[in-house]
């Protein structure tokens, strides 16, 4: 997903028509008006019930409004579909996967321009629904229209939470992953989806995600946007430097950084399984971390980043509840372990943005420092970081940063917003 705030999809298009209980009745053979009513009956009961067992749903604020609408601007899908990494890497998960996609029923959660539905739709998908809260669904429905598949790909105009599938799906798919992973909070859609229609042993793609980070140095950068102050044309300008750090580094920062720039091993703050999380999980996520610098250098902050696998649900399930340390190294890491490799990569298709990985547009989420910190080799830096929903909004994320090292510790706020 793009980071951007925006988002709002597709109106309701009954291009084909769902098999309901009464569209069964009716082929059932000659049965009389009674019966008929009876039947009508019954399934207006079950439907009142089903209505009074869902769990409300939540509600659409503002924040949500202006979210969706700006995914209704072209430039951002533009990016998202140009980012090659991306765009590839779901398109080989889907045909890895087609033998659980073709003949079968899909839920594209967050489709904007539709390319996911109809990769699924060229997979042989015997229904698609593809379900956007932004007004880009309405150029979906058309690009649908144009590629001759209206028949197959169904374009919901409307939130997860509030459109309505009146059948069990085989097949989830989604790009919901925001800068830092969690920011935008779009997971939250994905496990409504899967809560709501998915069969028991359906598919998740992607089926887990993991989040990383690590120390890093960057003396390129904080030269580009501190040191310059110390000379401009000639002139003394270094009183600029105590407003340039905080406007340059109070909020996390965007960009690309290298393997070279990573001080240590990665730690990994947050593992999910997409069959299993919930929610309520991701409303504040907190590690320790305790790394070991690889090389002195001055310390300019932390880097986080994350990759997302596309498995089938056992394997995520048993990897998922693997008590053991050894978790920690394989494709399923557990929370709060250093990860060095990736054990057996051939065998799982991965969506890296890790540094050392093809640059994608979620490039890395950078927590820099005020003023650097020189560490020598092997030594120690450790501290805890929570990130948290903001209460103002759900969908920016509270980050928490405590870190100490060479004797000094540190604290940093700061918001994604």
């Amino acid at each position: 997903m793009y980071s951007n705030m925006g988002y709002s999809n597709g109106h309701h298009q009954q291009q084909e028509r769902v098999t309901t209980h009464r569209d069964r009745v009716r082929r059932g053979g000659r049965r009389s008006r009674e019966s008929l009513r009876v039947s009508e009956h019954q399934q207006q009961q079950q439907q009142q019930q089903q209505q009074t067992e869902r769990k409300p749903t939540t509600p659409c604020t503002d924040f949500d409004v202006a979210y969706f609408h700006s995914y209704a601007h072209v430039g951002i899908h533009e990016e998202m579909i140009k980012d090659r990494v991306r765009t590839d890497t779901y398109r080989a998960a889907i045909m890895q996967h087609q033998s659980s996609i073709e003949g079968k029923v899909v839920v594209d959660v967050g489709c904007g321009t539709g390319i996911l539905s109809i990769f699924c739709a060229q997979a042989g998908a015997k229904r698609v629904y593809a379900v956007d809260a932004s007004d880009i669904a309405v150029q979906a429905s058309e690009v649908v229209k144009a590629n001759n598949l209206s028949d197959k790909v169904i374009v919901l105009h409307g939130r997860v939470e509030d459109v309505e599938i009146d059948e069990e799906v085989d097949v989830i798919i989604s790009e919901w992953m925001g800068y830092m992973l969690l920011y935008e909070s779009m997971l939250g859609s994905v496990i409504t989806a899967r809560d709501r229609w998915l069969k028991r042993g359906g598919l998740i793609l992607p089926s887990t995600a993991t989040l990383y980070m690590a120390p890093v140095t960057h003396p390129d950068r904080y030269g580009e946007s501190i040191d310059f102050w110390r000379n401009v044309y000639g002139i003394d300008m270094s009183a600029m430097m105590s407003l340039a750090k905080q406007c340059a580094f109070e909020e996390p920062c965007v960009e690309t950084i290298m393997g070279e720039n990573v001080l240590t091993w990665p730690h990994v703050v947050k593992h999910v399984d997409c069959y299993s999380v919930q929610i309520e999980e991701l409303e504040s996520i907190t590690t320790s971390f305790n790394f070991k610098s690889m090389m002195r250098a001055p310390l300019h902050g932390f880097a986080f980043w994350f990759d997302v696998e596309f498995s089938g649900p056992a394997i995520s399930t048993i990897n998922n509840h693997v008590p053991s340390v050894i978790a920690s190294s394989n494709n399923h890491p557990m929370d709060g372990f250093q990860k060095k490799k990736r054990a057996n990569p051939n065998e799982t298709l991965v969506l890296s943005t890790a540094p050392e990985d093809p640059p994608t547009h979620w490039q890395q989420t950078l927590i820099y420092f005020y003023d650097p910190i020189e560490v020598e080799q092997d030594q120690q830096i450790e501290g805890s970081v929570i990130l948290s929903q903001s209460k103002e909004n759900a969908r920016f994320m509270n980050i928490h940063l405590e870190y100490a090292s060479g004797g000094r510790s540190f604290v940093k706020e700061s918001v994604m917003r």
